[in-house]
């Protein structure tokens, strides 16, 4: 049997997804810059993602760059805000994804701006005062600071952020990944600078986001030598990843409401089941429906033998499982998200994410071998 449940590392397409994708490679095989028929026919492909996209959150088709992942997306924010919009400092946290973390310490290691990280409560939530405290000592800041953590699965308030960063004059990115297409999203209501989205978290093809700019901002390139995504970012686009991207989040917002309930049924039965299974097991993040992610629960384990080997071993089982993000190692305890909220050493941890097509019977399939194994 395959249990897969891991879901905050990649979703499976959609059959719709696939067979749109399909389409445009049969139909649409010309290059989007090219200025005969077939030429004009992908460009019209690309053009008409965006705008779908840019109706779903309600924003301005040109407000959105293509890009070739949500890490591509959080580089630029970071870096075009250093290099363009006069940012000197950025304030983040420990717990960012590494596209944010690391490119802020590479911007901070060259000298081109300060890099301070705001407290967090139990929970990996950015403390607020401190934030405001951080701000107000450093006007002009570009705050990063993701919805919703990958690994542990707390949301921030980003309404709250975006008045701190306004108030202060602040520019604010926040890495959207693992909210957008599991959230109605109205970009007009939230007021951010720059938001992250990659297609693959919500059932659309690997290898395609794109980076919400807000329109009053000029930024220039990362990527250079060609005039494509409004001169914004060179290279052949991605037309059929595009297509995807686009069908999938169209999917993802058809009838949001009962997919948030249903996949937040199964979170719950599976926090139960493990809770009477596993009387020692505790949960990392905030599992609280308002207050953390309905597709993702962090598991803090009891000590035990064979720990270092527990994801080879439910593996071994057919299920799919994570120690953190996919884009880390993976090795169970290697987190520096669960080193920034001071997770017990001695216990491990594991990630499991849903989706709309995670069942009741898998769930319980991946309780037993997990209570077998400890």
């Amino acid at each position: 049997m395959l249990v897969y449940l891991d879901n905050a590392a990649t979703t499976p397409m959609d059959v719709q997804v696939i067979e749109k994708m399909t389409e445009v490679m049969q139909d649409c095989y010309g290059n989007a810059s090219a200025i005969h028929g077939q030429g004009r026919k992908a460009k019209a492909v690309v053009e008409m993602a965006r705008k779908d996209v840019a109706k779903l959150l309600n924003c301005s088709s040109s407000e959105l760059i293509f890009t070739g992942s949500g890490t591509e997306a959080d580089n630029m924010a970071l870096r075009c805000a250093v290099n363009d919009l006069e940012v000197k400092h950025i304030i983040t946290s420990e717990i960012e994804h590494k596209a944010v973390l690391d490119t802020a310490k590479e911007l901070q290691t060259k000298n081109m701006a300060q890099v301070s990280y705001v407290k967090l409560d139990v929970y990996g939530r950015a403390d607020l005062e401190d934030l405001r405290k951080l701000a107000e000592l450093n006007p002009g800041s570009l705050i990063s600071l993701m919805h919703a953590n990958n690994e542990i699965g707390t949301l921030n308030d980003i309404a709250a952020i975006s008045k701190i960063a306004r108030a202060n004059g602040c520019y604010f990115h926040t890495d959207t990944v693992q909210t957008i297409g599991h959230y109605p999203m109205d970009l007009k209501e939230l007021d951010v600078d720059f938001i992250a989205c990659s297609a693959h978290k919500f059932h659309g093809p690997k290898g395609v986001g794109f980076l919400y700019k807000n329109k009053s901002l000029r930024i220039r390139p990362i990527v250079t030598g060609g005039g494509q995504e409004g001169s914004m970012r060179a290279g052949t686009e991605n037309v059929t990843g595009i297509a995807g991207l686009a069908k999938a989040l169209e999917v993802a917002n058809r009838n949001i409401e009962v997919k948030i309930d249903t996949v937040k049924r199964i979170k719950t039965y599976f926090k139960k089941q493990l809770t009477n299974k596993i009387p020692a097991v505790c949960f990392n993040g905030d599992t609280s429906d308002e207050g953390g992610l309905y597709t993702v629960l962090n598991v803090s384990l009891p000590p035990c033998d064979g720990a270092s080997t527990l994801l080879f071993q439910l593996d071994m089982n057919g299920i799919c499982a994570s120690g953190g993000s996919a884009c880390n190692s993976g090795a169970i305890g290697d987190s520096h998200v669960l080193n920034g909220i001071n997770h017990p050493v001695d216990r491990s941890a594991i990630r499991f994410s849903f989706s709309k097509f995670t069942t009741r019977k898998e769930v319980d399939y991946a309780v037993e071998k997990l209570a077998e194994l400890l």
